[in-house]
């Protein structure tokens, strides 16, 4: 990974984080957040549910939603395929797994490598993600799922 000056602070500290692919992009997540990662399975459907849910699967007894994470970032829809994968987390106290390509590592870095998202344009909505990380095959978006998901959103998906 590639040092970075001007990083966002976070003091002398590393992250743990987990890639994970949807389309030609990388992202990533705290692994503190997830509970687990499963391979693809369908789910069920839900009338009249939010456009990025997929449907709920039952994991060990309980119902959780799966969320289409490409289409929650405003990318086109998941196609599902044996080398999907449902990252399974934890956010406002409800568990949700999210649709994404693939996972592709589980990293620990040093904080400073987190860049700030650049301001792009005055109604440009930076609050889903925590910043940016730079390292030799490109740059990962690293999200905010508690941001994503605000505390009203995720009840609403388990009512």
């Amino acid at each position: 990974m590639v040092a970075t000056i001007n990083s966002k602070s976070y003091g002398g500290e590393t992250l743990e984080i987990i890639a994970f692919r949807l389309h030609d992009q990388e992202f990533c997540v705290k692994t503190t957040t997830i509970r687990e990662i499963r391979g693809w399975a369908p789910s069920t459907p839900l009338p009249h549910a939010p456009a990025d849910v997929i449907g709920v699967m039952n994991l060990r007894g309980s119902v959780i939603p799966i969320i289409d994470l490409a289409y929650k970032l405003g990318m086109k829809s998941t196609v599902a395929n044996e080398r999907s994968a449902i990252v399974v987390a934890e956010v406002h106290n409800m568990v949700i797994g999210m649709l994404v390509d693939r996972v592709s590592d589980i990293l620990t870095i040093p904080a400073s490598q987190v860049q700030p998202v650049p301001e792009i344009s005055a109604s440009f909505d930076k609050s889903f993600s925590e910043g940016i990380i730079a390292n030799e095959n490109g740059m990962i978006c690293f999200l905010n799922l508690a941001k994503m998901f605000k505390g009203t959103e995720v009840e609403e998906l388990a009512a």
